[in-house]
């Protein structure tokens, strides 16, 4: 499998039109769709109806996404090589909600960093109004959130995964010793709000659905105050999948507790960014979640 067959693959399925798709990547209609015909007989069937407008077949619906993700990532990589050749270094400006842990950027940031003599990152920490704000001012090029309160239309927007909510509480807590924890088991249990999480009163309103009394909670303002208090067993939290506790925690699932959220990467449409944004961009949608969303509980 050719970058190029799966550059015209993705020009064909988003404009569902083969002369417009060769247009787009300039080329040859002929080559675009010997280049098509090529990756279908690879994948062993047809990806395309040839009708009009075109349509994708159930194979070409299946793949879509797992060729976008190839392509955003080799797309990534051949923005960060272009950057590393030119010898450009500079910073890399990224918002975030309270409620999303850093530990999921580590691994990409860590790439792009060993890559570069002198780079430096500029992390902003906000609500998601505040969030929204950083990138309309230029202050931050990328965004990441579960969902952001801005009507502005010039951000783009891309979901990187889905997650669930689990509770946290500590390992002293009479309850930790339990395989499975319902809502019953919460009704005399101190709650600790995490009012800072984007999907905080989604939280709270579900737990009401289920007869939990949320008015008397602690609210926190800080996933580091959670934590001690969690700690110090003053109360339980419900908290998303993803987010990082220490060992002295225990995290487990709610029994009936529907409650997921997506978290997202924003930026800022006809703005240009730099090589190092575009890179990590490119990276954060080519990559495969899935390894934090498998992590043990």
């Amino acid at each position: 499998m050719e970058m190029h067959q799966v550059r015209y693959f993705l020009a064909v399925a988003r404009t569902l039109n083969f002369t417009r798709a060769a247009d787009d990547c300039n080329v040859a209609q002929p080559s675009l769709t010997r280049a098509v015909k090529q990756l279908e007989t690879e994948l062993g069937g047809d990806l395309f109806r040839r009708e009009r407008p075109v349509q994708l077949t159930e194979l070409g619906q299946r793949m879509l996404p797992l060729l976008q993700q190839c392509y955003d990532a080799a797309s990534g990589a051949q923005s960060l090589a272009a950057s590393l050749k030119n010898g450009e270094v500079g910073m890399l400006r990224i918002a975030l909600t309270h409620s999303i842990d850093l530990s999921l950027l580590i691994p990409y940031l860590d790439q792009i960093k060993r890559q570069f003599n002198r780079l430096e990152f500029r992390f902003l920490r906000g609500d998601s109004r505040q969030v929204g704000e950083y990138l309309k001012n230029g202050e931050a090029e990328l965004g990441i959130a579960a969902e952001l309160s801005s009507d502005w239309d010039r951000l783009d927007v891309w979901p990187l995964f889905t997650e669930g909510f689990e509770l946290a509480l500590s390992e002293r807590h009479p309850l930790a010793s339990q395989d499975g924890i319902g809502f019953d088991d919460l009704r005399n249990q101190q709650l600790l709000s995490r009012r800072y999480c984007e999907h905080a009163e989604r939280i709270s309103h579900s737990l009401r659905e289920h007869g939990l009394d949320v008015a008397g909670s602690h609210e926190i303002s800080s996933e580091r105050d959670l934590i001690e208090l969690l700690e110090a067993d003053i109360g339980v939290a419900v908290i998303p999948h993803t987010a990082t506790i220490p060992r002295t925690l225990k995290r487990t699932a709610i029994e009936g507790l529907d409650a997921r959220r997506t978290v997202h990467l924003y930026g800022v449409a006809g703005r240009e960014r730099t090589a190092v944004a575009s890179a990590v961009m490119r990276m954060l949608r080519g990559a495969d979640w899935q390894q934090f969303l498998n992590k043990d509980p």
